[in-house]
Order: structure tokens, then C-alpha cells, then sequence
């Protein structure tokens, strides 16, 4: 262009930087008044905290809270903390569920979680929010004091505020909840199964992970199983569809992490509906770009048969028995898909060959798709059942359900899978 100043014309610089986020010092006096002052103080962490790990761990300890996670917050903190307590919501765990439920004070850190019915109830808590986003503040829950500014420049000024809880009660209650709990999801998924129990699959991965991985997990199903059974250690990366209603994202996501971190191993969590929307697609995207050095890429798919995270939704919410015209979906090969354009397929139908199947997938040499048959009527139990999902439930009972006698049987596992830990039947 010969006059490059010209009216209209466009230019850029070089050099920008993150600006520091922090609430004015009396906004953050306020709130830590009101955190002070309580005595059974519960912090949700979402995704806006997964850089404030330190802060969390530090505001946590001064506060003797516990932590729920949201599920893009999952990586937030590691699970083997003892007042962490997992998941939050539908996907959740128990303990999360009672720290909600139990709480006097409330904590929301980079979070827009929104199933506000597991929040604490309007009125039990006082609530303080910290978030970078004005519009995201006492969206979910009626708070007392907004912060807008960074998770862990916020935390850093507050913790200095904080004063040192002493008594040790509330924290020995949540110790007790996540002991009682610890059990549970495991004695779940060694139920018996036709012909592999999901959250099998789910465990044994967990087992596997090492401390740099990174996780992704599709909406469905399978998302349960990754936001109960999956545990997350200091150093690992996680993350799915937010507004958990869009399928198709955990290979996309699982790609740009392997284009983004060469040397990190790197597992997809995935539906068969999932698969046959978009993901298989996505493989020849993944075949293309890979590089004969990289670490171990591993998309796990749950081949159920069923759009199954709508079938439970169906009979749970609505009441409705499974539709199959809509709910049953075609026998895929998705391993041999693999196979077919140059990555290495794995098939279990057994239980049993799990574990041996992850340590192949693995030390395999290219990215690989573990293919593994799932029982559909494994129900996705939430951490509290309503009175209205059991009345639900039961109608679809009534009215009968294709798959009723499987459904029936399967749930009665995993209920007292929880009453009568070590049951294997």
C-alpha cells in the first residue's frame, strides 16, 4: 500500500501481555468477613481456577473447607487431597452432594456451573464469588460479596485477610464423607456386567494415568464415568463440552492437545453415538498429523449400542421406556476403522482382558482406538435420588421398558454396590 496511515487501514503490535485482575481492597475486606465468619465453609472450583491451584489449596486449608469441582474445573485440584470431594451435580459424587447440602458459607471460584439445585438452598449460606467475567457473578446463586477479577491474584490478596479456622469438625466431617464414598465407585464398577460394566473401563484407565496426561471426554454417558470414576492427579489436564448437550468434542479436543503437547499421553473418553456423528471422521485428521514420536494417543470408545445418556434421561426424567426407533444406533467396528487407516484397533469384550488391553494401548508405537463392548443398562446413578426420579422410574417400569429386565437387574447392583461394598453380584 503506498500511504500505509490511509483511513481505514488496520495495524497490530507485538508484545501484549495479561493484564492484573484484582478487586478493590474493601471489596476484598467484605469478603473475607463473611468467609471468617463462617463456620462450615464449602468451595466450588470450576473452570476459572484451573491456574489457582495453589491459591485454592492455600485458601482451602486457612478456611478448613472442602472443595467440590465442576466438571470443567475437574483438574482444578487433584482428587487425592481428603477434602476434595469430586464432581458436582448430576455426574457428581456424594460427598460434593452433602458438602452442598451441609455448608453455612459458599465459595464459587471461576465457576458458572449451573444446576443451581446443587447449590445450597437460598438462605443457608452466605455466598462470596470470585470470578473474571462481571457477568458471570450471582448468576447461579445469590451472593453477598462479588469479586471480579483473576482466581489466583484474587485468592493471593484474600488469603492474607483469611483468618485460620481452628476447629477441625466440619473438615473431620468431609474426611469421613470421601472415606465412606472412596469405596463406592469402585465396588460399582466390579459389578458384573453383559458384557463389560462401564465404569470398569473407566477405573482401570484411572489407574493407568500417569501425572502428565491429559483427558477428554465426549457428552453422553461416558461423561459420568469420567467425572466419577476418573481421578485426577497434580499435573494433568481435563476437559469436555462445557454445556455437556454437545456431542462430538472429545477427539477434536483430543487432537488439538496432541498438536499442542507432543509428549504428553493423551485419552479420549467417547460414545459410540459420538463416534458415529463425527468422531470416526476425526481419526483422519489424527492419522495425518501424527508423528512417529509422539506419546501415546488413545480414543476409548463405549460401544453400547444406545444413545444412552438420552435413554436413562428418559426414563429417570421422564418416565418414558426407552424408544428404540430414535435410541438404538448401528454396530460400528470401530477398532478395524483404525486399523484401516493406519492407527491400531483393540477389541474387549471381556472384562478381564481390560487391564492388558490399556497397558497395549499404551506402549503402542501409534495412536489407538480401544474399542470396548458396554452394558447399556448400567444406570448413571446420581449422587441423590429425587422422589421424583424414583416415581419416574417406576413408571417406566409400569408402562414397560424393552430392555426392563436387564434395567432392573442392573440397577439393583448398583444400589447396593453402596449398601453391601465388595458385592461382586
Amino acid at each position: 500500500m503506498s500511504n500505509p496511515n490511509a483511513h481505514g487501514t488496520l495495524h497490530s503490535g507485538v508484545g501484549w501481555n495479561a493484564p492484573k485482575v484484582v478487586p478493590y481492597a474493601a471489596d476484598l475486606a467484605r469478603a473475607a468477613s463473611v468467609l471468617n465468619e463462617g463456620r462450615r465453609v464449602a468451595i466450588l472450583a470450576g473452570a476459572g481456577a484451573l491456574n489457582a491451584t495453589e491459591g485454592l489449596i492455600a485458601v482451602a486449608d486457612k478456611l478448613g473447607a472442602g472443595v467440590a469441582k465442576a466438571l470443567l474445573g475437574k483438574a482444578a485440584l487433584p482428587d487425592d487431597l481428603p477434602w476434595v470431594t469430586g464432581s458436582i451435580g448430576l455426574l457428581g459424587t456424594e460427598p460434593s452432594y452433602k458438602l452442598m447440602t451441609e455448608c453455612d458459607t459458599l465459595l464459587m471460584v471461576g465457576s458458572g456451573f449451573s444446576y443451581a439445585e446443587f447449590l445450597p438452598k437460598e438462605g443457608q449460606a452466605r455466598g462470596v464469588q470470585i470470578d473474571l467475567k462481571g457477568n458471570m457473578l450471582s448468576l447461579r446463586y445469590p451472593m453477598e460479596v462479588n469479586l471480579q477479577g483473576d482466581a489466583a491474584e484474587t485468592l493471593s490478596a484474600l488469603l492474607p485477610l483469611l483468618e485460620q479456622k481452628t476447629t477441625g469438625s466440619w473438615r473431620d466431617r468431609i474426611f469421613r464423607w470421601n472415606r465412606s464414598w472412596h469405596e463406592t465407585p469402585k465396588d460399582r464398577a466390579m459389578q458384573e456386567a453383559t458384557p463389560v460394566n462401564p465404569q470398569r473401563v473407566a477405573l482401570e484407565l484411572s489407574s493407568r494415568l500417569p501425572e502428565n496426561a491429559i483427558v477428554t471426554s465426549d457428552s453422553g454417558s461416558c461423561a459420568n464415568w469420567y467425572a466419577r470414576d476418573v481421578q485426577v492427579k497434580r499435573g494433568m489436564m481435563c476437559s469436555l463440552s462445557g454445556g455437556l448437550a454437545s456431542m462430538g468434542a472429545a477427539v477434536p479436543y483430543a487432537i488439538a492437545a496432541r498438536l499442542a503437547h507432543r509428549n504428553r499421553p493423551i485419552i479420549a473418553m467417547v460414545g459410540d453415538g459420538a463416534m458415529q456423528m463425527n468422531n470416526m471422521a476425526e481419526l483422519i485428521t489424527l492419522a495425518k498429523y501424527r508423528k512417529p514420536d509422539d506419546a501415546a494417543w488413545i480414543c476409548v470408545v463405549f460401544n453400547n449400542q444406545d444413545l444412552n445418556q438420552v435413554t436413562w434421561e428418559q426414563r429417570v426424567m421422564e418416565g418414558d421406556p426407552k424408544f428404540e426407533a430414535s435410541q438404538q444406533i448401528p454396530e460400528v467396528a470401530y477398532h478395524k476403522l483404525a486399523e484401516l487407516i493406519g492407527l491400531k484397533g483393540i477389541y474387549v469384550d471381556d472384562p478381564a482382558r481390560l487391564g492388558a488391553a490399556f497397558d497395549e494401548a499404551f506402549a503402542s508405537d501409534r495412536p489407538v482406538v480401544l474399542e470396548v463392548k458396554t452394558d447399556p443398562n448400567v444406570p448413571p446413578l446420581p449422587p441423590h435420588i429425587t422422589v421424583k426420579q424414583a416415581k419416574a422410574f417406576a413408571s417406566t417400569l409400569l408402562q414397560g421398558d424393552p430392555e426392563q429386565g436387564s434395567v432392573i437387574v442392573e440397577t439393583a447392583k448398583q444400589v447396593l454396590a453402596s449398601v453391601l461394598p465388595g458385592s461382586k453380584s
